[in-house]
């Protein structure tokens, strides 16, 4: 009984491992999404940190800041959701598929 417990619990102490260097990992690693038809575009890390912010002129106009202030929100949530996926996929790969509940 010890010892398969001490076989999971070394278990667990790879898979934290293995989490901790992802995470690493995915601050190296961009996703880049776009609204208004590539008039806003945002590139965000795996850390889900704006790396960058590009904004066509032709879509800044004073008379409608909204529109523009939408753009740059759909982009964002675009940008944080695919890096999320991105993340998902990457952690499948490192506990073997399983659903670890807290981990995301």
């Amino acid at each position: 009984m010890t010892k398969g417990l001490g076989n999971i619990l070394k278990q667990a102490q790879q898979i934290h491992a293995k989490i901790s260097q992802l995470q690493e990992e995915m601050g190296g690693k961009t996703v880049e999404a776009s609204s208004g038809g590539g008039m806003v575009n945002i590139v965000i890390n795996g850390r889900q940190e704006v790396l960058s912010i590009r904004i066509d002129p032709e879509v800044v106009n004073r008379e409608d800041i909204e529109m523009l202030q939408d753009l740059i929100v759909a982009a964002v949530n675009e940008a944080i959701r695919k890096s999320q996926e991105m993340m998902t996929e990457e952690m499948k790969k490192v506990t073997g598929g399983l659903n670890i509940p807290g981990l995301l």
